[in-house]
């Protein structure tokens, strides 16, 4: 499965645990994407001020900074940027709905294979491409996804 039209799509993700962020990397890599990893959160400002990215996957729990706070964050900086949670804690009902309320797009729990999280990425990435191209259409400015 290929994401949209385009060859590639830039991926942030924000997780505590390594070795979950290098499998991820490596499988967004071995799909023709680029991708880069940051295990603290409090890193995230920084990154995105410097960087360019279109979507960001998000970890709930991680210390230091806990993910529905870091949601909202880059909401701040970025309202139009896809927010995914890829999360551990499964499918709690209350976690996810907190999520969506503070800016999340997609929500998958690491307990799926991760061929969900990257259709989740596919249609995340569509729809934020399809609004773009409507506001371009009536007129708007499109909106700039991954821009900081």
């Amino acid at each position: 499965m290929k994401l949209l039209t385009r060859d590639s799509s830039q991926f942030l993700i924000i997780d505590d645990d390594p070795a979950l962020t290098r499998f991820l990397v490596t499988y967004l890599r071995q799909k023709g994407h680029t991708c880069q990893a940051l295990t603290e959160g409090f890193q995230t400002a920084t990154w995105l001020a410097h960087h360019d990215c279109e979507v960001v996957i998000v970890d709930l729990r991680m210390p230091k900074v806990d993910g529905i706070s870091l949601i909202s964050f880059i909401r701040e900086i970025n309202p139009k940027i896809p927010i995914v949670v890829f999360t551990g804690i499964g499918y709690d009902e209350e976690q996810m709905h907190a999520a969506l309320r503070a800016g999340a797009n997609g929500y998958v729990s690491k307990n799926l294979p991760v061929e969900q999280l990257y259709c989740v990425l596919s249609r995340v990435l569509s729809t934020c491409q399809q609004r773009a191209r409507r506001e371009t259409l009536n007129g708007r400015q499109p909106a700039l996804l991954g821009a900081a």
